[in-house]
């Protein structure tokens, strides 16, 4: 099986919260793991919140961050997926950037992991398999 992994998921699996041994089981099993490129910048602010709302230390963040960021084996391109994502957004009335990870799971025909309730059901109405 093969992942398209969201910062929701992911940041989960980092904090160790009551859903991430379900998380750790799938990316356990799945063949491959990917991720949109925007990824990284989303890992990064989410931490960059806890930092400056949730009092976490710079390096408990920046660690966070690392091990995040070493859960995709890929990343894409996402010059290869704007247009795509873009158009999607403008027609599901969707931020761009949760669409990035329905395309990818949708070109590829890969199940996408996240806790983003708007983003599955998007994905879900995009048929793209999710696993939430």
């Amino acid at each position: 099986m093969i992942l398209i992994l969201d910062a929701s998921a992911a940041t989960e699996i980092v904090l160790q919260g009551k859903t991430s041994k379900h998380f750790e089981d799938y990316l356990k099993d799945a063949d491959w793991i990917t991720a949109p490129g925007l990824y990284i910048a989303e890992i990064s602010n989410v931490f960059w919140k806890y930092h400056k709302f949730g009092n976490i230390s710079l390096e408990q963040c920046e660690r966070a961050i690392e091990y995040a960021i070493n859960l995709p084996d890929e990343y894409s391109d996402d010059q290869v997926l704007y247009k795509e994502a873009f158009l999607l957004g403008c027609k599901a009335n969707k931020p761009v950037y949760d669409m990035f990870y329905i395309i990818l799971a949708r070109r590829n025909s890969r199940y996408l992991l996240t806790l983003d309730k708007n983003l599955a059901a998007e994905a879900k109405k995009q048929s793209v398999r999710v696993i939430s």
